[in-house]
């Protein structure tokens, strides 16, 4: 188990009306995509771990979606361009933490997650449905990329009960909403008993009862951008976690 706990927590999505009501989306303003916090550099060296040890489990992409893999990349690439802390060369990256990251081409996906806080999932509409085509994963809240891999929302998101027909159609709906150059965020709010921001959960399983004693709040900050040239939906996910007291 890895405690990397954020300061305090930025936003309170139980506090803010905003965010209660399902999908509780809002506006993405610039420069809030990509975020850094005080808990930059830990939380990359858990996840260069998890990338080197675990990259079967934190990393699918599907033949299909690299060309759009290829173009997170790139955005991801020109947005760090533009924020105080990064370097951005021809061939690499020098972050905020010191480190010197080289720009793998070949590997799009492990690369932007070796240079930023957020998971980062593409979803690319198939007949009707976004269907989870690759990601770089390594936050898991209790859910797993193979389980979900290649699968639609509806199916993503089956053991969850309050995922009504109803609010899969409107999710849906969202996702076809999503404007190049109009990125949207939402967040969520769970108690886990434990820290661990890598939280792998099969849908067998169901994520035990927090007990009596110390807990942990953790927050997700989930952001929803289109991609112009190959038109996927980047849904990226930052995660806070503080102590509750």
């Amino acid at each position: 188990m890895v405690e990397i706990c954020q300061k305090s927590l930025p936003i309170h999505p139980w506090a803010d009306d905003r965010l209660t009501r399902l999908p509780g989306l809002l506006p993405m303003e610039p420069g809030e995509w990509l975020l850094q916090d005080d808990v930059y550099g830990p939380q990359m060296a858990h996840r260069v771990a998890l990338i080197r040890d675990r990259a079967e489990v934190v990393h699918k992409l599907s033949h299909a979606a690299r060309p759009a893999a290829d173009e997170l990349l790139e955005t991801v690439l020109d947005e760090l361009a533009t924020i105080e802390g990064f370097e951005v060369a021809t061939a690499h990256v020098i972050c905020p933490d010191g480190r010197r990251v080289r720009i793998d081409r070949a590997a799009p996906l492990l690369t932007c997650g070796a240079l930023v806080q957020e998971d980062l999932v593409l979803m690319q509409k198939q007949a009707d449905e976004h269907v989870l085509t690759g990601a770089i994963l390594c936050f898991p809240a209790s859910w797993s990329l193979d389980e979900k891999f290649m699968r639609p929302l509806i199916r993503i998101h089956k053991p969850i009960p309050s995922y009504t027909d109803d609010i899969a159609r409107r999710v849906q709906r969202l996702f076809d909403g999503i404007k190049v150059g109009r990125p949207m965020w939402r967040a969520n709010c769970l108690t886990y008993d434990d820290p661990e921001l890598h939280q792998p959960c099969r849908e067998y399983q169901r994520r035990s009862a927090c007990r009596d004693g110390l807990t942990w709040t953790r927050v997700e900050r989930q952001g929803m951008r289109r991609l112009p040239e190959t038109d996927a939906v980047v849904f990226s996910i930052h995660t806070y976690v503080v102590r509750n007291s």
